[in-house]
């Protein structure tokens, strides 16, 4: 018989069950052995970090670079358009709508009647710079193996790159829903479970609902643009939108994006060329997911939303999403750094955003993936006219 494999997801929640369940009967004694390793495991990520964004940033960058061009130069802008734009319009609606149905500081004080549990020992493992440093780092290092064209230095990263998506498949990964079960059991015993969960599912369909708007709006844009019909367009691109919200996963749903990109009228050429490209460089749906649930749990936490640091927070946060391709729940693990860097949060806080944004992943990719869509029929409009001469001219000589 084969043996049944559990996605990352169904393990999500068998995690937050367990350790909810766990948590209301656990003596302290083994409550305080997850607290341990719960506390261990936030310290490897801390310091995993800024080696998965050296580690995946630069080699990404570097191999844009070898196809530099007007067309490459004007994906690589809308979609970083694109993405902070994702950023800013979920904390604005974020900010306004979340306040009205998640209480102020209700995390807070839920934690105020349970009681604390200590882990049995700590150890610190400083990373070995910070998360900015290392994303002006990596750019800096693109750039330079671009212009010098060092294929010794490009294969060094190549080699770092497999170690690090390896470390982050079989490591990183695999342990995330231990490190949520530890985390629940520790909220349940303390009796912050029941307002946590009482917003997950809020702050989840709040997430939903603005993926969905953020992507109406995308081919709304696309569409005046290219004179084409938006509605249309959106009915042409669902067959994509369910297979990312299923499988969870923007580069396994490459050829079902291209299949629908090419139905909206994009031609071969631009949509192959665009819509791989955009798999990398456009995550507009999970910038819209983090960024809600990052709202949400400043809420939750009674901490105050500053305007500047989430301004900050965005644009960074659009450039670490270039690491995000090949590893699931990349985008995620690229922003840890950033939560806590840039907002402040505590590892507990980084952990509560890391539980809620994994309790339903599939419509991160499924909105990056439509959007992808949107930006070939941009492209194609700027581009397609161009491309067709030059292919009447190639074909008379």
């Amino acid at each position: 018989m084969k043996k049944i494999k559990l996605g990352l997801f169904p393990k999500v929640v068998i995690a937050i069950v367990l350790g909810a369940l766990l948590g209301l009967v656990a003596p302290d004694v083994l409550v305080r052995i997850f607290k341990t390793f719960n506390v261990l495991f936030a310290q490897i990520l801390k310091f995993i970090v800024p080696l998965l964004v050296i580690g995946l940033v630069t080699p990404s960058v570097a191999r844009l670079g070898r196809g530099a061009g007007k067309m490459l130069l004007a994906v690589m802008v809308i979609s970083y358009l694109s993405t902070i734009g994702a950023g800013f319009f979920s904390y604005g609606c974020a900010s306004a709508l979340l306040p009205n149905y998640i209480g102020i500081g209700e995390l807070t004080a839920s934690g105020e009647i349970g009681k604390e549990f200590l882990p049995y020992f700590t150890l610190k493992i400083p990373p070995i710079c910070d998360i900015l440093t290392a994303l002006v780092l990596s750019f800096m290092l693109a750039v330079g193996m671009i212009f010098t064209e060092s294929s010794a230095l490009r294969k060094g990263f190549d080699e770092l790159e497999s170690i690090i998506k390896l470390t982050i498949e079989r490591a990183i990964i695999p342990l995330l829903p231990l490190y949520i079960f530890t985390m629940m059991c520790d909220m349940s015993a303390t009796g912050k479970l029941s307002a946590v969960m009482g917003a997950g599912v809020k702050v989840i369909a709040t997430g939903v609902a603005l993926s969905i708007c953020y992507l109406i709006l995308q081919f709304l844009i696309a569409g005046a643009i290219s004179r084409k019909n938006p509605l249309r367009c959106i009915k042409n691109i669902l067959p994509a939108y369910f297979t990312g919200f299923s499988i969870c996963s923007s580069s396994a749903v490459i050829p079902v994006t291209l299949d629908c990109t090419i139905k909206n009228g994009v031609s071969k050429e631009i949509a192959g060329f665009v819509v791989p490209l955009c798999g990398t460089v456009h995550m507009c749906g999970s910038v819209i997911k983090l960024m809600t649930t990052s709202i949400a749990v400043m809420i939750m936490c009674g901490i105050e939303i500053n305007p500047a640091l989430i301004a900050n927070f965005v644009l960074f946060q659009a450039i670490a999403a270039i690491a995000a391709p090949g590893v699931m729940g990349g985008v995620l693990m690229a922003s840890v750094g950033l939560l806590e860097s840039i907002l402040g949060f505590s590892p507990e806080q980084t952990a509560l955003v890391m539980t809620i944004y994994l309790a339903l992943d599939g419509y991160g990719p499924a909105c990056n993936v439509s959007g992808d869509s949107a930006i070939a029929i941009i492209i194609d409009r700027i581009f397609g006219k161009k491309q067709k001469a030059e292919a009447v001219v190639t074909d008379i000589e």
